[in-house]
């Protein structure tokens, strides 16, 4: 279908404020964080949420810092771990503040979002290593968190939902911890960006071909190591397993193909995964939500499934 109105009416904006800047792909990291964390500046206010606390964890490089949401009502519930998106190269606790607090609200579960190391400064598999240690932190401190350590789900989008599947498979391979569901948002699951979309989607909806290059170079040397399954959990040698999860795409995305061959492998291995692709819509969609109405159905979708697979138990 057409691109969503409400989407081209964004990429025409931000366009006209990018005017002759240089592209995030000509620029150093830094001047790229700090314009992606200015994306939360358009969001209006975020949704309130009953506790909101920064702190640190033990990571394998020092203190992990990490922020928790508390949803409202009473009695345990569970948790989800989320990796913000970014290509490994930038985004942080900031600039996914409004979607972790919509899931948080919207699916009455705890989440923990992670602030962890970005490359080039720290390559890869420095974010591997420690959203690992995030999750498995997570394991032995329910009682911090939602208050049941069974119904524990990782997620993320983009790179974030890399790291995710990552730690799904890692978690499913060490025997633990257990995992209840992975929320999967437009996942960057595969470095060696050799699907159609990588192309047809290239230019033009948010995210580009020149970037994606940008991110793998930056997160991963100039040598990605795109056999590797923490880098490509795509071609990780077996998905049987896993738990259960949400696969989230974008009809004008170029990570829209990989996204759908990773639910479709997921469902030949004997996986409750689930394909939603969203028509109209561009990567970034979800956490834009505040501003777009497609968006906001991909969240009320993923708080669905979030509160089905580890939320609080109906009575």
């Amino acid at each position: 279908m057409p691109l969503d109105p409400q989407v081209q009416g964004l990429i025409d904006a931000m366009a006209q404020m990018q005017g002759d800047a240089p592209k995030m792909s000509e620029q150093p990291p830094e001047v790229g964080r700090e314009a992606y964390r200015g994306l939360a500046l358009l969001l209006g206010d975020p949704q309130p949420v009953a506790d909101v606390v920064d702190r640190t964890i033990p990571g394998p490089a020092g203190d992990l810092p990490v922020r928790i949401y508390r949803p409202t009502g009473d009695g345990p519930t569970g948790t989800l771990v989320f990796l913000h998106g970014g290509g490994g190269v930038i985004g942080d606790l900031d600039s996914h503040d409004h979607l972790c607090r919509l899931l948080c609200d919207r699916a009455g579960v705890a989440v923990m979002a992670v602030d962890y190391r970005l490359g080039p400064e720290d390559p890869f598999p420095a974010a591997v290593d420690d959203a690992w240690a995030a999750v498995t932190w997570a394991a032995d401190h329910a009682d911090d968190l939602g208050g049941d350590a069974a119904r524990l789900a990782v997620g993320g989008d983009s790179a974030g939902g890399m790291l995710a599947a990552v730690v799904a498979l890692m978690a499913r391979d060490a025997g633990g911890p257990a995992l209840a569901f992975q929320l999967l948002v437009y996942p960057w699951v595969d470095m060696g960006m050799g699907f159609p979309s990588i192309d047809e989607n290239g230019e033009g909806y948010l995210l580009t071909k020149d970037t994606m290059l940008w991110f793998r170079r930056n997160y991963a040397g100039d040598d990605a190591p795109v056999d590797d399954w923490r880098a490509s959990p795509l071609r990780a040698a077996s998905h049987t397993g896993l738990p259960a999860a949400l696969i989230i795409t974008a009809e004008y995305d170029p990570l829209r193909d990989e996204g759908m061959a990773y639910a479709a492998r997921l469902q030949a291995e004997g996986v409750d995964a689930r394909l939603a692709n969203y028509e109209g819509q561009v990567h970034t969609f979800v956490q834009l939500a505040p501003i777009l109405a497609g968006g906001m159905r991909a969240v009320d979708e993923a708080a669905a499934s979030l509160r089905a697979h580890i939320g609080r138990p109906l009575g």
